[in-house]
């Protein structure tokens, strides 16, 4: 049934042309169905269960270049954060996992499905539990929004636009579809997402960090902290290339909390707790 559906879409295709346009002798039906298959296979969305896999696929990736900071107290305390702040989201039950990266670059990272970075680069440079938990919050909305996966789909179409007729590719000790969409998802982080994702999860990090009681200026503050550094220094490179440029989101953010989050104070007793967990984690 399938397949006649498929068909019937070809032909329908084929009916919205001008007559002269191509000789009905040379088309391939078959062939002309598989790709229509194809299309229609990149087009679905991922569920739950291949985007935790996919995600999985990619840290792995992600972490032969930069392993987890060998510090379990420092470790233990970024998870404490980061899943308080999970249970305030509308996927609580995500297999939500927070790490510090042994790298001195600046930069922070999240990949589908709940896995989340920051580097020691950037962890050393922030003041205050509020300033980490605004970060760990940007990072997790791009997997609340799966802005990543929509990255990887499109890049997805783009290739079968190109290459619609590679039939080479067969599975064997695997499935190559995940290899290669685990291969498109790392390549993602090199070369960042689009900007309006990275607005918006400029402006869900404000509101996720405000609901775990967290003064939401502390994602503001890390980048005043970040817009002081110099861009010419090689440890954020990387950042200052995969994002907005700071004035921007900065300038997006004081409209956001100007209208909305007024008399929000900061709060002291998590201020000391950031100072004395990683003060423990440096012993």
């Amino acid at each position: 049934m399938r397949t006649k559906q498929t068909l019937l879409m070809v032909c329908l295709l084929g009916a919205a042309l001008p007559a002269a346009s191509f000789d009905l002798g040379k088309i391939d039906l078959d062939k002309a169905v598989k790709t229509v298959q194809k299309v229609q296979k990149a087009n679905t969305e991922i569920d739950e269960p291949q985007e935790i896999m996919l995600g999985d696929g990619i840290a792995s990736n992600l972490l032969g270049a930069a392993p987890l900071l060998d510090n379990p107290p420092v470790q233990r305390y970024v998870n404490r954060v980061g899943r308080w702040l999970a249970s305030q989201t509308e996927r609580p039950d995500l297999p939500w996992l927070f790490g510090v990266l042994d790298d001195n670059d600046v930069n922070a990272f999240a990949t589908p499905g709940g896995k989340v970075f920051v580097t020691k680069g950037l962890l050393v440079r922030m003041n205050s539990e509020a300033e980490l938990a605004g970060v760990l919050a940007h990072e997790m909305s791009h997997v609340l929004r799966k802005h990543h996966l929509q990255a990887i789909r499109k890049g997805a179409q783009a290739e079968l636009l190109t290459d619609l007729a590679n039939d080479a590719i067969r599975e064997k000790g695997g499935d190559p579809r995940l290899t290669k969409l685990v291969s498109a998802g790392t390549e993602v982080y090199a070369r960042g997402l689009d900007k309006n994702d990275e607005y918006e999860a400029d402006r869900m990090g404000v509101v996720i960090a405000a609901r775990g009681g967290y003064d939401p200026y502390g994602l503001p503050a890390v980048l005043q902290t970040l817009q002081a550094l110099n861009p010419a220094d090689s440890n954020v490179a990387l950042m200052f290339k995969t994002h907005p440029a700071l004035d921007d989101r900065l300038g997006r953010l004081d409209d956001l909390l100007a209208s909305g989050f007024e008399g929000l104070e900061g709060q002291p007793a998590l201020e000391a707790r950031f100072a004395r967990e990683l003060a423990a984690g440096r012993k």
